[in-house]
């Protein structure tokens, strides 16, 4: 396992540094490291989210939040889109009803030939709001199981972080098995800026909304099913019909904050319809899909939520790995 603050040259894949290289920082490969740690290398997958099922599908804007924004893909015309469900593990043989979050990622196809993404999970908030507090709580968990750190020292270490993690441990809490992966409610747990014609910002988050409505299982209900019970019937409702979901827009308002994704933002902010998603049919990924919620279009801007941004290198680090694997 390594340290989470990894030194390296910039010359130190070129066949070594010499004392005088200058040194810097690689989280996003400290990063990866740990969730490698958490089940093992599986060549080939991502490194969170591994197993997941791509589907084809199609966005069909409302044209309500083009007052707010010029992104091309919430005005009012149709846009192709890849879907991508997943479970949240870091292990793709781990049976769906062990892995209690689940994941739908989002590429829209602009028109231009330019791409951007939404990635949704099932909690409403993230467990860490910055990258140090991220990599010490998934240092500390892979220690203890490893046995290199106690448990005294572990529970003190998760303290420390227990106001930030709270509401996501929570949210955990509650979830049940869900009846398929287009009957949850997906979070896109960041902040993003929505950016007028005029250049205005307004902060804003993203939800969808099951057109099918939240459905779940009991426990003994989803311990019946087979591991991989989501993609198989996912697969058989698209046979049958599309599923689709809705795009809500919560416009967050002066004081809400957007560098920190642990906290939710009072229930009462104004929404906006913006779109409805309809999923079609399955597909086979395609090569080089990665979701990076960074990769946005002009009308929409990152917000000063760490955690956003330190996604971006962590996935392009993922990705890096699981093709030098295939």
């Amino acid at each position: 396992m390594s340290n989470p603050l990894r030194l390296l040259s910039p010359d130190s894949q070129a066949g070594g540094a010499g004392e005088s290289d200058p040194i810097h920082f690689d989280p996003a490969a400290d990063a990866v490291d740990e969730l490698e740690s958490v089940s093992g290398v599986h060549a080939g997958y991502r490194r969170a989210h591994a197993r997941g099922i791509c589907c084809r599908a199609s966005f069909l804007p409302s044209g309500k939040a083009a007052a707010f924004t010029t992104a091309p893909h919430l005005q009012e015309r149709e846009i192709k889109a890849i879907v991508r469900f997943s479970g949240s593990s870091t292990d793709p043989g781990l049976a769906d009803l062990l892995s209690p979050a689940k994941g739908m990622a989002v590429q829209f196809l602009l028109p231009e030939g330019g791409r951007t993404n939404l990635v949704g999970v099932t909690v409403p908030v993230f467990f860490a709001r910055t990258p140090q507090s991220f990599m010490e709580m998934l240092t500390t968990l892979n220690r203890t199981r490893a046995g290199r750190m106690s448990k005294s020292e572990a529970l003190k270490n998760f303290a420390r972080h227990f106001g930030e993690s709270r509401q996501s441990l929570l949210a955990l809490k509650r979830l049940k098995p869900p009846v398929s992966y287009a009957a949850n409610l997906y979070y896109c747990i960041h902040a993003y800026l929505l950016v007028d014609d005029e250049g205005r910002r307004r902060p804003v988050k993203f939800e969808w909304i099951p057109d099918a409505g939240v459905q779940t299982l009991s426990i003994h209900e989803a311990a019946a099913q087979p591991d991989d019970y989501l993609e198989s019937e996912l697969r058989t409702r698209l046979g049958e019909q599309p599923a689709s979901f809705r795009l809500s827009i919560v416009l967050g308002e002066e004081g809400d904050p957007t560098d920190d994704p642990t906290k939710r933002w009072p229930s009462d902010r104004r929404r906006i319809d913006a779109g409805r998603l309809v999923v079609l049919e399955p597909v086979d990924e395609p090569a080089g899909l990665v979701m990076d919620p960074t990769v946005i279009p002009d009308g929409v801007a990152l917000s000063d939520d760490p955690i956003l941004r330190f996604r971006r290198d962590t996935y392009a680090e993922s990705f890096k790995r699981r093709s030098a694997e295939h």
